[in-house]
């Protein structure tokens, strides 16, 4: 299983009229989390784009738990617990204050091959990268 932690701080234009982050904004931390995720195993998107892997989102679920505020820090813990195959899926939960679990999500993505716009394997190199956690 791999765990990394990604530290996100709320910006004025990530909130609504209440002060909480717009559930929208979710979306966009787990993205950051999964980049940050990927560099923290030393590879990045970019670099599998250059190996000809796009990596477009099938399904993004969220769970509300409670608010994230303006320029709170929020710590994204994600999980990748199974291995990729043609499809990965991350698991994040969100704390604020640092141990208060306010959000939980998760995305599956798909590997597809740049130019026949089909699905693949992950790339080898990140194959050899993520054998350690599984």
């Amino acid at each position: 299983m791999l765990r990394c932690e990604t530290k996100i701080r709320v910006r004025y234009g990530e909130v609504d009229q209440m002060g909480h982050v717009y559930y929208g904004n979710y979306a966009l931390y787990y993205e950051i989390a999964r980049v940050g995720s990927f560099r923290h195993l030393g590879i990045t998107y970019k670099e599998l784009e250059d190996m000809g892997i796009l990596m477009p989102v099938l399904e993004n679920r969220s769970t509300f738990i409670g608010p994230a505020l303006y320029d709170e820090e929020l710590r994204v813990v994600t999980y990748m617990r199974e291995k990729p195959k043609v499809k990965v899926k991350f698991e994040y939960e969100i704390y604020a204050r640092e141990h208060n679990l306010i959000h939980t999500g998760e995305t599956i993505l798909a590997f597809v091959d740049k130019f026949t716009r089909k699905p693949c394997k992950p790339p080898k190199a990140l194959q050899e990268i993520l054998q350690p956690y599984f």
